[in-house]
């Protein structure tokens, strides 16, 4: 706490105490017993026992000050790297400049450069910028040798938004749970995922196009070599992620420059099962190396640079005003083949994977706000004969669509099941099936006014964090005061993650049973006010999807 003796912490190995004016001590050798009798110090002044927090932390770089409040120390912008501006502009994540003195980490860094609009629909602060390679950390340790769980989220956005910063992803409940909390921010858009053959030529791999990718990586390995100092396990580190962050969970999952770094791994509607991208096939985002190399090309030629030097010395705002506003783009990760070496579902029946216990899963209505009203039959057949080829009679088959309404809301389930349910339901089966480590399916179902047909996507983020009263993940997330339910939901939620971050299995004493997730039986934990194991639902869906999948990686074999 602020202001009492026994706040302790260690900095180049010297032991930092703040006395009650906020002052610090120092000493090399300060005698246990006199810790005990500061802390009993503070026990007697303020009537009970004084709780020591971690202010102070030595870090790659230098020296972090935390910001205390309620039980829990927040440490917010810290680089991870240096900042990716000019020559380092499309390049791997370079190591962190050292800074001088005590650095106030009393605010969040800028969020990476995308469009303005998602810090307004999300309520971040405004600042976004190419630097932007930093990171949070909430703490609740009262010492650094406590061995924390530690959990690692990755913010979605479609790989070209996002940001640490928006209020719903505020780590303080999870802290107050017994983990630490770390959010990391990596690079978005042409600036994360940019290829090109300039680019893959100067790369010692021969590669490019996963940079926002490689942010990850660099911040993990901070998380690594620095976590122990702010209490945390770095033998304990869960990442996790929702939407375009839950897709890259899944990609670390098979990346080879990831192993080791985490051993757990938490996806909320996520998963990258499907083969790569050519064209325009359904379901499919994931482009080879050589087609991202001819979309970035086409891209710089589009900016008027004749070469990467000369679109190194663009202004980052013209960069992104090329992109367009909003989800638009069209940049993703690539299959280079040294981040992302293959098809995820190939490896993983390879056994090429980095294998750790996952939890995965999906929301009822995910598709809601991807599809805009007005879908009628003829519309939705047409979509899906030029999406699907040679499968589109088995899907129009499984998507009931002879109204307007049926049509409406087969479109809405089927952009669930093709971008998100598909995927997390492959992984969990080829994990159970391939893995040692156990996966956990869940099924997120909480019905409200708002809706009805169930949560759409990114609804479940202020039930995981604990943050119902905020804007609860965006567009889509909880309106008004939580009720009774959601609180009750939310606390549920939140056990199970805690649980399974702690030991690898969301289960504990006085929790509805989790079972995992098997080939045989199929289970899925639906999370609402009558939380329960059921057999997966849409599974009819799911089995077509499946054999449009495989025929699409059939066709991508012969390529």
């Amino acid at each position: 706490m602020p202001g009492t003796v026994g706040s302790v912490g260690k900095a180049n190995g010297t032991v930092e105490v703040r006395d009650f004016g906020g002052h610090t001590m120092r000493n090399n050798r300060i005698a246990p017993t006199l810790l005990m009798a500061a802390s009993l110090t503070a026990a007697s002044l303020y009537g009970r026992p004084a709780a020591a927090q971690v202010l102070t932390v030595s870090v790659t770089g230098g020296r972090v000050e935390g910001i205390p409040a309620d039980g829990i120390v927040s440490f917010k912008g810290i680089p991870f790297a240096a900042p990716p501006l000019g020559a380092l502009r499309w390049r791997a994540p370079q190591p962190v400049r050292p800074w001088r003195g005590i650095k106030k980490a009393d605010h969040f860094g800028p969020s990476c450069m995308q469009d303005p609009n998602f810090a307004k629909l999300f309520g971040a602060p405004p600042t976004i910028g190419e630097d932007c390679l930093y990171l949070n950390v909430w703490t609740p340790a009262h010492s650094p040798s406590e061995k924390l769980p530690v959990m690692v989220w990755i913010y979605g956005g479609g790989f070209v938004g996002g940001m640490t910063s928006i209020p719903a992803y505020d780590g303080t409940q999870f802290a107050k749970k017994g983990v630490v909390l770390v959010s990391i921010g990596y690079r978005l858009g042409a600036f994360g995922f940019l290829a090109d053959p300039e680019l893959s030529a100067e790369s010692p791999q021969h590669v490019s196009g996963n940079y926002g990718l490689l942010d990850m990586i660099a911040a993990l390995k901070w998380v690594k070599a620095n976590i122990a100092r702010f209490g945390g396990d770095p033998s304990r580190v869960t990442i996790f992620g929702e939407s375009a962050g839950g897709i890259a969970v899944s990609m670390l999952a098979v990346a080879p420059p990831a192993r080791g770094l985490f051993q757990r791994a938490i996806s909320e509607s996520g998963g990258s099962m499907a083969p790569p991208r050519f064209a325009n096939e359904a379901g499919e985002n994931v482009r080879t190396l050589a087609s991202a190399e001819a979309a970035g090309r086409s891209f710089l030629e589009k900016l008027g640079a004749r070469d990467i030097v000369a679109a190194r010395a663009l202004p980052a705002e013209v960069i992104q005003k090329a992109l367009g506003p909003g989800l638009q783009g069209g940049f993703w990760p690539v299959l280079d083949g040294a981040i992302l070496p293959g098809d995820e579902y190939e490896l993983y029946r390879e056994g090429r994977f980095n294998d750790t216990p996952v939890l995965v899963g999906t929301n009822a209505d995910e598709g809601r706000i991807f599809v805009p009203a007005g879908v009628t039959p003829a519309r939705l057949e047409a979509q899906i004969r030029a999406g699907y080829g040679n499968d589109a009679r088995a899907v129009l088959a499984a998507y009931p669509h002879a109204t307007d309404t049926q049509a409406e809301q087969s479109a809405r389930d089927l952009m669930r099941d093709s971008t998100f349910a598909w995927g997390t339901w492959a992984w969990a089966l080829l994990q159970s099936e391939k893995g040692k480590g156990r996966a956990y399916l869940y099924y997120f179902d909480r019905h409200s006014p708002q809706a009805p047909v169930g949560p759409s996507h990114a609804a479940e983020i202020g039930y995981v964090f604990g943050n119902l009263s905020g804007p609860g993940g965006g567009p889509s997330g909880l309106r008004g005061p939580p009720e009774p339910a959601d609180i009750a939901l939310s606390k549920l939620v939140q056990s199970y993650w805690v649980n399974f971050a702690k030991t690898g299995n969301p289960n504990a004493p006085g929790l509805p049973p989790w079972p995992a997730f098997t080939a045989s039986t199929q289970q899925a934990m639906f999370l609402d006010e009558h939380a329960g194991a059921h057999p997966v639902p849409n599974m009819r869906q799911i089995r077509t999807l499946d054999g449009y999948f495989a025929l699409r990686r059939e066709e991508a074999r012969t390529r």
